[in-house]
């Protein structure tokens, strides 16, 4: 049984928390295109432009490899945000110490199909 792949495309080590991201994320999953990108429009997050471009990116992908589609035809069938590598900074404190800061990065991965039927 084959399965089919979908148009993906990806964007790592972006400087956002993946928790800030995930919730926008949420809200395009399995959404048409075209309203995919209204909402993201809306929203005033970073993390809605971060998706933004990756979903427009996925789509340019989409119409390079495949010229008869069209931008109604597609849905977002699949959205990561996944971890990235987290960059230590140190944090100055009283007393002479110190506090380790996480500057935490994400990977995001967005995978658009076909529309099955009308």
């Amino acid at each position: 049984m084959e399965e089919k792949k979908g148009f993906r495309a990806c964007a790592k080590y972006l400087p956002s928390s993946p928790s800030k991201v995930r919730p926008v994320a949420d809200l395009v999953r399995r959404r048409p295109y075209v309203e995919a990108m209204a909402i993201l429009d809306a929203m005033p997050q970073k993390g809605a432009t971060l998706i933004k471009k990756v979903v427009q990116s996925a789509a340019a992908n989409a119409m390079s490899q495949n010229k008869k589609l069209d931008e109604e035809q597609l849905i977002v069938s699949q959205l990561f945000v996944d971890d990235g590598p987290r960059m230590k900074r140190v944090w100055p404190r009283s007393h002479g110490r110190r506090d380790i800061l996480l500057k935490r990065q994400c990977h995001i991965t967005v995978v658009l199909d076909e529309k099955v039927g009308k």
